[in-house]
């Protein structure tokens, strides 16, 4: 999926001001030149009437275009020169008058002939951090970040048979596996451990490896998710913007929904729940899930066939270890 309308709407917006501020301040620079030193006004007239003969020339005359194209581009060079040698014999840039690009690459229009430019694909990055409801923490928590030396490595997990260190080593390189596959291969994740134990702190390492890859994420907890849907059925008074934002979440290419089972449980958020599984898996869009919630709390908690989907489309992945905010308390 890519950006929506309204976000390359937003992109092209930008663009056009940065366009129009940038002739502002061209249009002030050749103001003030143009009173100060009035050649200089001469010669862009002069350029002007130079390219309209010229173009007149070729129309009326196409016989003999290589002549009138070398004669034309004499004049030209001769009159750019001077201008150049007037703007250095008073303390200015050669190009102090030529157009200004913030992106001299596409002239700020966000393409250039090969397709969209550098600076416009760094434009959407942005846009897609700001609709992920991630931005700015990833700064803190990405992969360079990091630390397994927060797990221990001397306690063997008696249900896993590895330390939890040996653990989360493999569970990166899961989740580094799915980010390296993500275009090719369709999967879903979900995390479980106790609290503290960097589920989350995982999720925002993969979104933030697909965000800078221009993939659409969306990071929600499960209360987030669940107030929004329920505004959506219940509350008619702000039409469309509830909806919209339940089309984007099924539609974005990577859903992460965080602390699964904080939620109040009824009868509604488990249909909700159901639905929003069920469709990005036809769809298939993954989705990574984080909760506190054990195997078996997940079992009882919702139902049967709920249950089944997890079992049926999620890679189960639990994470163990001591509370990663508590540490960090003591040593800091």
């Amino acid at each position: 999926m890519g950006i929506s309308q309204s976000q390359y709407r937003d992109i092209m917006f930008e663009y056009e001001q940065t366009r129009m501020q940038n002739q502002r301040i061209l249009d002030s620079r050749q103001e003030d030149l143009y009173r100060k030193l009035p050649e200089l006004k001469e010669i862009h007239d002069t350029l002007v009437e130079l390219s309209i003969d010229q173009a007149k020339y070729e129309l009326l005359t196409p016989e003999d275009p290589a002549r009138s194209m070398e004669e034309y581009a004499r004049k030209k060079d001769a009159l750019l020169s001077r201008k150049a040698e007037i703007l250095r014999e008073n303390a200015y840039p050669a190009d102090y008058l030529t157009p200004i690009y913030t992106c001299p690459d596409c002239r700020d229009t966000g393409y250039t002939e090969k397709g969209p430019c550098h600076c416009f694909l760094q434009a959407k990055i942005l846009s897609l951090y700001e609709n992920s409801n991630l931005s700015g923490i990833l700064e803190q928590e990405n992969f360079s970040t990091f630390r397994e030396d927060y797990y221990d490595d001397t306690t063997v997990h008696p249900n896993l048979s590895i330390t939890a260190r040996e653990n989360i080593r493999r569970i990166r390189e899961v989740s580094l596996s799915f980010i390296e596959h993500f275009d090719d291969v369709y999967d879903n994740l979900l995390f479980y451990g106790a609290t503290g134990v960097g589920k989350t702190f995982l999720t925002h390492c993969i979104a933030k490896e697909l965000l800078d890859t221009a993939h659409t994420v969306v990071y929600l907890t499960s209360i987030q998710l669940f107030d929004i849907l329920e505004k959506n059925k219940f509350q008619k008074e702000e039409p469309g913007s509830a909806s919209e934002q339940i089309t984007y979440m099924l539609g974005c290419d990577l859903l992460i929904i965080d602390d699964l089972g904080t939620e109040l449980s009824n009868s509604f958020t488990s249909s909700q729940l159901y639905y929003f599984i069920e469709e990005r898996h036809i769809q298939k869009r993954s989705t990574i899930i984080s909760t506190n919630l054990s195997f078996s709390d997940l079992r009882e908690r919702y139902s049967e066939r709920i249950f089944s989907r997890f079992t049926g489309y999620y890679d189960f992945k639990q994470i163990i270890g001591s509370d990663i905010r508590i540490q960090k308390a003591i040593t800091e």
